[in-house]
């Protein structure tokens, strides 16, 4: 797999009272010294030896304790470079410690690296570094001099949009015009899309000119980029309830009656993904995306719900754009957004929405 990464030497060392927190040697690039040497409490020296005098490839030292150990540097780190580093380190033929070393890394970036073992520092001074006997953690700060730079297109609203066509059909080999079409977006914001996702390194292309083609190469690490830059805006909600014994037949006379009323919707959430994953059994609440042209007091009639402050059971949600409902489909009588808008609403759940998403990812969704 290839990376936009170099490797490097490295050894680490603790040390006590005035000295810096940790040690780091080896011959790094000027990119990956200027980036350690940058963060408060880390010494950085341009060699590193072991005892008997040998050059030392790969190590990290914690006191008396030594692991080999293999160091990866780049710019920046988002969710995609994240998983692909993540990949990369489930095919090593053996268990080796990396480490990761950037100017900047996203949340989820660093999320996703720690749930895989591997550690990472970065210039925002940002610490996971976890091996035995040696265990390092800090929250850095952004600041305007290692402010993450902003991509030419990020991947909401209609190029969101345009992201989840391609993850609908990763093996298709993608020309502009069919992207445009398929997204309903215009010609120039699809090739923007295809034009960053192949500087992320997630397509490879094939032809030239009006033949070109564009096939996604690694979805896994597309949609979680996705999820990690999707943001909807302008987002209204209502709180409802509705009396309902059956919490999953709930979605079903919701969606019928809003359907009769011609009202533009899908459910999401729980709710939503009951319909594609019967691992989901607690619904306490049934989220529905509308469409924004329909004001929300006169969807709870068209429900036949009532409006209410606390003790609600359904929640009614508008975006700009209405960028949820796109590709929503019909499922058991329910029009249910769209598997990965799914993924992310889970997500977004504090009642175990994340284990919900990964598991709707794994039985679901597939990558």
């Amino acid at each position: 797999m290839a990376l936009p990464i170099f490797t490097e030497s490295a050894i680490f060392t603790t040390t006590v009272n005035k000295a810096p927190i940790v040690k780091i040697e080896g011959p790094f690039e000027k990119a990956a010294l200027r980036i350690l040497r940058d963060i408060p409490d880390i010494a950085v020296e341009a060699e590193a030896r072991l005892p008997d005098g040998k050059r030392a490839d790969f190590l990290i030292r914690a006191g008396d304790v030594t692991y080999v150990v293999e160091v990866k540097a780049q710019r920046a780190v988002n969710a995609a470079a994240a998983r692909q580093v993540a990949e990369y380190v489930r095919q090593l033929p053996r268990a080796v410690p990396v480490l990761v070393v950037a100017e900047t890394t996203t949340e989820e970036a660093r999320r996703i690296l720690e749930e895989t073992g591997v550690a990472v520092i970065d210039g925002l001074g940002n610490m996971r570094v976890e091996l035995p006997g040696l265990f390092l953690r800090a929250e850095g700060r952004r600041n305007a001099q290692h402010a993450p730079e902003r991509p030419p297109v990020q991947l909401t609203g209609k190029a969101g949009v345009a992201t989840q066509a391609l993850l609908r059909e990763p093996k298709r080999k993608w020309q502009v015009h069919a992207l445009a079409n398929e997204a309903a977006v215009s010609a120039g914001l699809a090739h923007r899309v295809l034009a960053r996702l192949e500087r992320e390194q997630l397509v490879e292309v094939e032809g030239a000119g009006p033949q070109r083609t564009r096939r996604v190469t690694n979805p896994a690490a597309l949609l979680d980029l996705w999820a990690e830059e999707v943001r909807d805006r302008g987002v209204k909600q209502l709180r409802t309830f509705r009396l309902a014994r059956d919490p999953r037949a709930q979605a079903v006379t919701l969606s019928h009656a809003l359907t009769e009323a011609n009202i533009e919707h899908a459910v999401t959430g729980a709710a939503g993904a009951a319909r594609l994953a019967p691992f989901i059994t607690a619904i306490p609440v049934t989220d529905i995306w509308v469409a924004e042209t329909v004001g929300l007091d006169d969807v709870a009639a068209a429900a036949g719900a009532d409006v209410v402050n606390e003790g609600h059971n359904i929640v009614l949600r508008q975006a700009t754009g209405d960028a949820p409902l796109a590709f929503r489909q019909e499922v058991e009588k329910v029009w249910t957004a769209n598997p990965f808008r799914l993924f992310y609403d889970l997500r977004q759940d504090p009642r175990r929405g994340r284990e919900q998403a990964d598991r709707l990812r794994e039985e679901v969704i597939g990558f």
